[in-house]
């Protein structure tokens, strides 16, 4: 991340915004396939389907993956970090608790990301503001997991927490790590670090899963399969390798806070999830810690006071 963010365009707003519905949505799918899927199967049918589809889109535009080992050693980096790794955290911990409490603890990704740049970066140092932003979404992700810290609260619920909090880490180095991929075009970062991924998981599968000795899934699971597959994750990490050209690493964080606003309301309408003040609290604290960490609402703000 650089020091000072480009500001966000009306090119970069889209980009946002749709990077938010289609990522949003995930969660809800993880939710579903998790029912018949184990975690590794569902990571791997997810990160395997989009891979080829992303593979054809590159075949159709006459471009080649690098082929180099300093680029494939990048690509699986980034692919450890920003799905292998994750997915499966998330994956299992929906297995435990809501979608859209997932959701909600994703959003605390730009929090670590501070944290994390703070340490292995020269140009993100902590100041007092983003100090402030990360105790306030520090107090946020508290207030998300409190029932299931306190006496009779649900042990299976806390790890599921824990999984998906992982998880954040890991997109937090992500998006740290992200930056080395300045020079690709967002296809085709997408469809190398979702390859890498496919590789990655392909071992777990077959060594711990053993898919071929489960039950088949249903037609809802494979349709679920298939729409975060292409839709949310081939469609959506060019999306993503766009915005992060375009708008910075700062900036595309915004998109974690605004993740759980459409997982919330898919998990409501068809999961029958429900809202709780403690998630709407929790969503909040988390909110006021990114627009500290940004900074750039306080900066106006203290402008029109003076």
């Amino acid at each position: 991340m650089s020091a000072r963010s480009p500001a966000m365009n009306g090119t970069a707003w889209v980009l946002l915004l749709t990077l938010s519905v289609l990522w949003g949505a995930t969660f809800f799918f993880w939710k579903v396939l998790v029912e018949q899927l184990p975690p590794f199967t569902a990571v791997f049918g997810r990160v395997g389907i989009a891979a080829l589809v992303l593979i054809l889109v590159l075949a159709i535009r006459g471009e080649m993956l690098p082929m180099t080992r300093a680029a494939w050693l990048r690509f699986t980096t980034m692919a450890a970090l920003n799905n292998a790794i994750p997915f499966s955290l998330i994956a299992y911990g929906e297995m435990e608790i809501a979608s859209g409490l997932a959701a909600l603890l994703n959003a605390a990704t730009p929090v670590f990301t501070v944290l994390v740049a703070h340490a292995l970066t020269d140009d993100e140092k902590l100041t007092p503001l983003r100090a402030l932003g990360v105790g306030l979404g520090f107090v946020g992700v508290v207030v998300l997991v409190w029932p299931d810290l306190l006496p009779g609260g649900l042990i299976g619920n806390l790890l599921g927490e824990f999984a998906c909090l992982l998880a954040a880490v890991a997109y937090a180095f992500a998006g740290v790590y992200g930056r080395r991929f300045s020079g690709l075009s967002p296809v085709t970062a997408a469809t190398g670090q979702l390859a890498a991924a496919t590789l990655l998981m392909l071992p777990l599968v077959m060594i711990v899963d053993r898919p071929w000795l489960l039950p088949g899934p249903s037609m809802a699971t494979w349709a679920s399969l298939v729409t975060t597959a292409v839709l949310c994750t081939a469609a959506g990490y060019p999306v993503y390798f766009r915005l992060l050209a375009v708008a910075g690493a700062t900036n595309l964080l915004l998109v974690t806070f605004l993740l759980p606003i459409s997982s919330l309301l898919l998990g409501a309408m068809f999961l029958h999830e429900a809202i709780t003040p403690a998630a709407l609290t929790g969503m909040a604290l988390i909110g006021l810690g990114l627009a500290a960490i940004d900074g750039r609402l306080v900066s106006r703000l203290a402008l029109r006071a003076g």
